[in-house]
């Protein structure tokens, strides 16, 4: 059995950000660290949004950026440039291009393109198995979950962000490069929350993308069909190609993901609750998990990273009200748009703003649903 000091999971986000801050960390020059990928290539099989203030460690590597976003609610629309907010994406096939590149250059790190089996644990060690092979070291840190606890999904409600995205190309100039479309709720509603997000990198191509705030996914014809409605009758019925597409689901919910934890073997990315509960966002929430998880792999610790307390609660009370009354979502995101400026929300979002600042946010939310979520909450009401 080969044996490593730190083994990871996994070659996305959280799995890259990670090997590339252990491998550029003097602590941990003298260690050996293994990252298992099952794919020698990765695509571009997702991309990564996030809004930062000013420049970033991700400047090098955006595809596109915009400083203007437009939101659409029932009766209202807004275009709103901003000042302290950039909205930027970036591509999978990008990141993952640079951070291997970097991974190379770490000598104590070595990436097996090995599809691992199994995640077992003895007393001193956790051991993965794979094809090829079992390997252990006295600490895993896993982008997968191979076992779930039972309580993982409860006592809190779980709902999806769901989603199917196509990047298109028109025949004729219709994106505002400019602008991306944050919310678009002019789709039909059916019970749940529903919205349309558009990316334009050009007057001609960008990603538009159907998605959902609930319980349950649809079939695959489901979103195409909506995605083939709002285009003819929203953006163009000139014509368009579909030139790649992405799909995807993650986890809302404020259940606690620690418990999957144990003396060998930590969870990170969304299997370790790295995911914003209330909007899916987890890339932004993963760069501010890597350095707090290496401290505490610096310290000895078995790390426990959780949300912060009073976002905990912030969260959980939207995730009650959409649980509950899952069509809502347009509304309360559309009293929020039409009486704040968005910047204060992408802060709220981003969990940087002061008690005052969450006050002026809860005073713009519709207060009869989360009234009405508070006081179940009180009570303990089941779901």
């Amino acid at each position: 059995m080969t044996e490593y000091d730190y083994i990871i999971i996994g070659g996305g986000a959280s799995g890259l950000l990670l090997a590339d801050a252990l491998g550029s960390d003097p602590f941990f020059k003298e260690k050996r660290i293994a990252l298992f990928e099952k794919q020698h290539q990765k695509e571009n099989d997702r991309t990564w949004c996030f809004w930062e203030s000013g420049s970033g460690p991700f400047d090098a590597l955006i595809h596109k950026k915009w400083n203007v976003i437009r939101f659409r609610g029932p009766n209202f629309e807004r275009n709103i440039p901003m000042e302290a907010y950039s909205y930027k994406m970036l591509r999978g096939m990008d990141f993952y291009e640079e951070y291997y590149r970097r991974l190379q250059l770490y000598p104590n790190i070595e990436v097996r393109y090995e599809a691992v089996e199994s995640l077992e644990e003895s007393e001193t060690a956790a051991i993965v198995t794979t094809g090829m092979g079992s390997y252990s070291a006295p600490r895993v840190l896993s982008s997968v979950m191979f076992r779930r606890p039972k309580s993982l999904m409860h006592p809190y409600p779980v709902l999806k962000q769901h989603f199917l995205g196509w990047f298109i190309r028109t025949e004729e100039a219709v994106f505002d490069q400019g602008t991306a479309t944050f919310m678009d709720f002019s789709v039909p509603q059916m019970g749940n929350t529903r919205f349309m997000y558009i990316l334009p990198f050009s007057p001609t191509e960008a990603l538009v993308e159907y998605t959902l705030f609930s319980e349950t996914l649809l079939e695959d014809k489901e979103y195409e069909d909506a995605l083939k409605s709002y285009i003819s009758k929203d953006l163009t019925d000139k014509g368009y190609e579909v030139l790649e597409t992405e799909q995807g689901s993650i986890p809302m919910t404020v259940n606690d993901f620690t418990q999957a934890n144990s003396a060998h073997i930590t969870h990170i990315g969304i299997a370790g609750g790295w995911a914003k509960p209330s909007t899916g966002y987890t890339f932004w929430n993963t760069r501010k998990q890597i350095p707090k998880l290496v401290h505490a792999l610096k310290k000895g610790d078995s790390p426990r990273l959780k949300q912060p307390f009073k976002f905990w609660h912030y969260d959980r009370l939207l995730l009650d009200v959409l649980t509950r009354e899952n069509a809502s979502g347009n509304q309360v995101f559309s009293m929020m748009f039409r009486s704040l400026n968005p910047e204060l929300i992408l802060k709220f979002l981003n969990e940087e703003t002061t008690l005052a600042e969450d006050f002026q946010i809860i005073n713009a939310s519709p207060k009869g649903m989360f009234i009405r979520a508070f006081w179940k909450a009180l009570v303990k009401s089941p779901y």
